[in-house]
This record gives C-alpha cells, structure tokens and sequence, in this order.
C-alpha cells in the first residue's frame, strides 16, 4: 500500500497538551451517528420500506442510549459529580446539550415520517390509518378488533388517592386516559392508565384485502378511539400514549455474587422497576395529566419528549415482512465459494492454508460447518467456543450440544452480561449444560467479547489445533447484513496463543503471556500504543509511514492522543469509524493529517482491521473483535490477531481499504466541528459505493465456476 508522509516540526510535550477541544463529546458523537442514520431514511437512494427500517432504528439507538449513556450520567448527577470529561464537559452540561440534539433529532425524526415516508408509502398503496380518517367501513372493523382482541387483555388503572401510581415497565405501551361523570357536572375529570400488554401487537394491518391497498393503524390510535367502551356511563375526554424508559445497566458485584447466572436473572426481574431516564407522549395532553405524569415518575421536563406522531416507531420494522421486493434493497446472497465449501475437507484445507472470508458478501456457511464437522468427527477431542450474542436457532449451539453427546470435551464460554441478550444467553447457558457442555462465564469483572473456536483434532501421533477468530458474533442472521471478517487457521502461532486464551478464561492466571496475539485486558492497548508510536518514530526520521484503522468507535483518550502524535510526526491517518469517534480531525498543528470517515450504508460495518506501515518492509496487518474504547482495553476480554498469508494481506491492503476510502455515496467525512459532511466528488465523478461495489464481486464470483 504507497505510503505517503508529511514532514512536520514535532512540537514538545506542553505544545501538545495545549490545544483546547481537542476530543469530541461521546455522548454527543452517539448522536451524530443516529443523525447519519435518520439521513439514509431522508435519502431517494434507497429503496422506500429500507428507508422506513433506518428511520425504525433511530428509535432503536434512541432507546439504547437513554437505558444506558443517559442513565449513567443522571447517576453521576445524582452522587454530585462535577468534573468535566475530556471534552470539557460535566454531566449537568453533556445532559443539557444531550437533551438540545435529541430534541431536534427526533422532531426531524417524526417531520420525515410525516411528510416523507407516509406519503411516499401512500403512493405505493400502504396506507397508515389514524382514528380521524378512518371510512365507515374501516371504523367498523377496528371496534370489531377492539371487542375481540384488546378490550379483553386490557386493565383499567385509576390515579387517585385509593390507588398507587402503577408500576410501568420499561418501554411498555401505555394510554393515559380523561374521563367525567355527565351525572356529575363540575366533578374534576378522573384520570386512568391503560398499560398495554406486549402480546398484542403495535401495527395493526386493517381487514387485509388480498392484492388490494394494505391498510395499517397503531394499536394506540385503536385504543384512543375505543377506549369509552371501558368506562361505561363515563364520558371520554381525551386519551393519549406514553411511554417511559428506564435504567437499564446491569449492576452485579461479581465479587460478592456466589452465583453470577442467578445473580443476573434476578437482575433481569428488577430492570421493569429501573429509575425513569425519559418520557416520551403524544403532543396534546393535558398539562395537569403531563405533571402528574412527571411527577411520579420523578422526571424533570428535560427528561420529556412530547411527539407529534405515533410513539415508538422501532415498531415500523414489522413491515419488513410486506411482500413488496420492489420496495426493498435487490435480494443478495451470499456466496460460498471459499476454499472451505466442501465441509468434508474443511480441515484438510486449513491445514493447508489461511482462509478469510468477507461477511456478509462471503457467506457464514462455513462457519458453522467448522463447528458442525468438528461436532461429528471422530478425530476431534475438543471444542471450545466463546458465544457474545447468537441466534435463538443458532446451529453452532446445537453443534457443541451434539459433539458433547458424543462424547467430545466441549466448552463453553458465555458471556451472561451481553447488554440486552442477557436473558437469551441464560437460556442457552442452561440447555448447553443439560446436554454436558462445560459453561463457564469468563473472567471476574470483565465481558468476554472476543469471537472464538479451537478445535483439538488427534492426526496420528501428534494433536493438531484449528481455530477460528473473528471480527462478529457466531449469529448466522446477523452475519446476513453485519459486515464481518471470518479468519481461519492452524498456524501454531495462532493456535497456541487461542489455547491460551482459554486456559485464561476456565482456569487461573494472573498475568498470561501472548506471543502473537494481542489479547486485553493484558496486552491489547500497550501493543496498539507501541505500533502507533512506531509509526510516528519512522515518520519523524523520514521513513515511510501510514496507518489506516477501522472500526465501530474510537473512544480512548491515550490511543488518540498517541494518533495526535503521529499526525505531528507526519504519519498520514486514514480511520473508518463507524460510529462514535472522540477524536478531532483536521486541527492545524495537532491532527492535520487525520481524516476520518463513517460509513452507513445496507450493510452495518462491524469489522475492526488496522494496519500499520513498519516502514513498508512488513506491515502489521491486525483483525480482531475490539474497538479502540477503554472498554475493550481493560474491561472486556477481547482478542486481535494478525493476519499472516501474504494472500490475504494483499487483498486488505489492496481491495477492503482502498474500496472503502473510495465510497463517496454512503460515506461522510467528520467535520473538526463535529458535523459529518459527504465526501465530495470531484467534476464528473461517479458516486461510488463499497456495498454494491463487493456485492457485485460476489454476485461475478457466484456466476463464475468455481476454482478447482
């Protein structure tokens, strides 16, 4: 890869740690990114049901980053802290900007779904119904539904002084409701909360007609308009959806907890009691309802989104199901034409060479036909396998069941504190120890989010071991639309460092030693800091130097300031961050040979791969599962190989980087204020993108015979 360097004074230590805003808010850039979300809803680019589903996952992030980022700071709030982060912002501060942009976000959220997205759906014959404007027909149908479907699940709760404020849970749907006694004039109104079970469903489609127009309606505009049938000889006054959202943080003491899988259920059970962190209602309710709401609910109108739409949008993704291929991204799927398609030889091949495979481009097949062979043959002693998230059918786990059926020594290493699969995950936990799997929970205080599988196979006299290392989950759904490296080998230098790696994890040791690969929470930053600094060594003494990084976040303070180094060395720095990037690009003096660029497209970019110039003699070429956070460095178990088949390094190095550097269609170029601009295009330049660009590689290859 050229290489291409800038020669500039390298200032000293105190001219360095001068420069004021060098680090941008994470908070902030969180919400930068669902920005570049909601854009791709806005965009004609793609298809109208793919917009509606990026428009849904706003919500989605929306929800994520309330439970978690906004729940974290109202506790540093409520224990008084103070102190400003790196950005020079304290809780109080990053908690009022949070609440400016949000507020915006999601007012631009609902202005295109509005007038946007429901028209453009209108003209496609999907129609979304509100109580207002339903025809007599329709209206008979929906108090037809109400009577068979809702009215019986239903359960009216009064607020007054007999009765409590209920226990709403976390992200439920519910209706508070005004009604008056005509009996009684002048009698204060009577205010009710209808919480809506998650049984039924949010988007109802109305008496569906064949081929004719498809009709739909929220469940909360039924509820509204029907609601007066629950309070017979009562008069309905006004009836509007809310919705809370809580705290949803884990928090075990791992230290005192004797069993982590109990302790974490029940953990589970008091999420629904969490402390509210926002409310989100319907414009128009009335203002003594809204503070009563607030009120109990302890929240401060900061807290307190008022929307002009219906509530929870996340629950547009259902029409993902409509049968319109027309509406959505053309169908696309993925290839299997690697070296391991044959799963009879799947070992004899990685015996033999180095495999990678691109997700979802390359299909996940092979994946779980490495587990599923090693499952059955004979020659295999052992597995073991690391499992973050996976697929309630997942085929990998049904594989460990059937190898420790078989008599194989089989373990298992899951992580119980998967944020949000937590439940899903103990689910599994018990049934892989029915079927005699070793299940163990990994290091004390840390997730385990490294993606691994060894695999001991007797080959005459000798033990051979085969693993696989990846950048994603072992999720055969997700791998469909995450983009992902899969890498395979039996390089004893990798192999060994993997057995190591999980020797750490079932047994003791207290400081394990790496040779090859980089592992945190014990070598992972102190390596990423020495490559950098090379890089930054080598540019000062007028060698080539370069680096290029990708991955989902780029949160830690030392990793970027040790990049603000090299970029005053000279060392030019391409980063492909996806999501959250604190770092400030483009600062004169400090970062003027960084760029940085996220790319949000079809697929979700998922992979992390770096690569460091050394000179240009060797480049250091890693993949693995963590991303430059101080998370993945000192509280999570992550592992980064290097890959080493000078195949596979040429194709990262001269297909994967420059494909993505080249996108100027779904990629966006930060700003040093913080706002992400489209990469521009020179005169007559076509726009490019990396999705279609590999989907049409893979397409090609599917067309072409496969090599021998």
């Amino acid at each position: 890869m050229a290489s291409r360097t800038r020669k500039t004074k390298k200032p000293a230590k105190a001219e360095r740690v001068a420069f004021k805003s060098a680090y941008f808010n994470r908070e902030l850039s969180w919400l930068a990114f669902d920005r570049r979300v909601l854009q791709q809803a806005e965009s004609s680019r793609h298809p109208l049901l793919e917009r509606v589903r990026f428009l849904a996952i706003v919500s989605s992030n929306l929800d994520e980053f309330f439970e978690i980022r906004v729940a974290g700071l109202m506790q540093q709030m409520d224990s008084g802290v103070t102190e400003p982060g790196p950005d020079g912002l304290s809780p109080r501060e990053q908690l009022r900007r949070i609440h400016s942009v949000v507020a915006s976000l999601v007012e631009d959220q609902y202005r295109c779904w509005q007038h946007r997205l429901v028209p453009a759906l209108a003209e496609r014959g999907i129609y979304f119904r509100s109580g207002l404007d339903l025809s007599p027909s329709e209206l008979n149908w929906v108090r037809a539904y109400f009577r068979e479907q809702v009215y019986p699940v239903l359960t009216p709760l009064a607020l007054d002084q007999s009765h409590p404020f209920p226990q709403l849970g976390n992200k439920t749907l519910n209706v508070v409701v005004s009604v008056d006694d005509p009996a009684l004039p002048g009698s204060a109104p009577l205010v009710v909360i209808l919480p809506v079970p998650r049984i039924l469903p949010r988007l109802v489609a109305i008496a569906p007609s064949g081929n004719g127009p498809q009709r739909y309606i929220f469940l909360s505009e039924i509820i509204k308009l029907c609601a007066g049938e629950l309070f017979p000889g009562f008069r309905l006054l006004s009836a509007h959806a809310f919705r809370v959202t809580r705290n949803s943080d884990l928090y075990i003491d791992e230290e005192e907890a004797e069993n982590l899988l109990k302790k974490i259920e029940e953990e589970l059970r008091n999420l629904r009691r969490g402390a509210a962190v926002r409310l989100e209602i319907e414009e128009g309710v009335d203002d003594a309802i809204f503070t009563t709401l607030c009120t109990h609910l302890d929240l401060s109108h900061e807290y307190v989104f008022r929307l002009k739409g219906p509530l929870n949008l996340l629950r547009l993704q259902s029409l993902g199901d409509i049968d319109r291929p027309e509406l959505k991204y053309p169908p696309f799927d993925p290839v299997n034409l690697s070296p391991l398609r044959d799963p009879a030889r799947i070992f004899d091949v990685i015996r033999t060479q180095d495999v990678l495979l691109h997700h979802p481009y390359d299909a996940f097949t092979p994946v779980v036909d490495f587990v599923e062979q090693a499952a059955r043959d004979p020659q295999v002693f052992a597995i073991k396998q690391t499992l973050y998230r996976t697929s309630g059918d997942s085929p990998v786990l049904r594989a460990l069941m059937e190898a420790s059926r078989n008599g194989k020594q089989v373990t298992a290493l899951v992580e119980l504190k998967a944020r949000f699969d937590e439940a899903n995950n103990i689910q599994w936990a018990k049934q892989l120890e029915e079927a005699g799997v070793h299940v163990v929970y990994g290091l004390v205080g840390h997730k385990t989010h490294c993606k691994l599988c060894l695999v001991v196979r007797q080959e005459g006299r000798h033990m051979r071991h085969y693993a696989h290392l990846g950048t994603g989950n072992y999720n055969q759904r997700t791998a469909r639309y995450y983009t992902d490296l899969s890498y395979f080998t039996s390089r004893t230098t990798h192999t060994r460092d993997v057995a190591q790696v999980f020797n750490s994890l079932t047994g003791v040791a207290r400081s394990p030693a790496f040779r090859h690969l980089l592992v945190a929470p014990f070598n992972l930053h102190r390596r990423i800091g020495q490559l950098i600094a090379r890089e930054a060594a080598n540019a000062a003494a007028g060698r080539p130097a370069r680096i290029i990084a990708k991955m989902n976040a780029l949160v830690d303070k030392a990793v970027i300031d040790a990049l603000y180094v090299a970029s005053q060395a000279g060392v030019k720095i391409d980063l492909i961050v996806r999501g959250i990037c604190c770092l400030v690009p483009g600062m004169p003096g400090l970062s003027e040979n960084i760029r940085v660029r996220s790319l949000v497209g079809r697929f979700l970019e998922h992979a992390r791969v770096f690569y460091f110039e050394n000179t240009g003699a060797k480049p250091v070429i890693l993949a693995g599962s963590a991303d430059w956070m101080s998370r993945n460095f000192f509280r999570r178990v992550e592992v980064v190989y290097p890959v080493a088949d000078p195949a596979l390094r040429k194709w990262i190095t001269d297909e994967l980087f420059p494909t993505e550097l080249r996108d100027n269609e779904n990629a966006q170029e930060l700003q040093g204020n913080g706002a992400y601009r489209p990469i521009p295009r020179r005169r007559g330049e076509r726009p490019f993108s990396a999705h279609r660009h590999f989907i049409e590689a893979a397409r090609r290859r599917g067309a072409a015979p496969p090599a021998g």
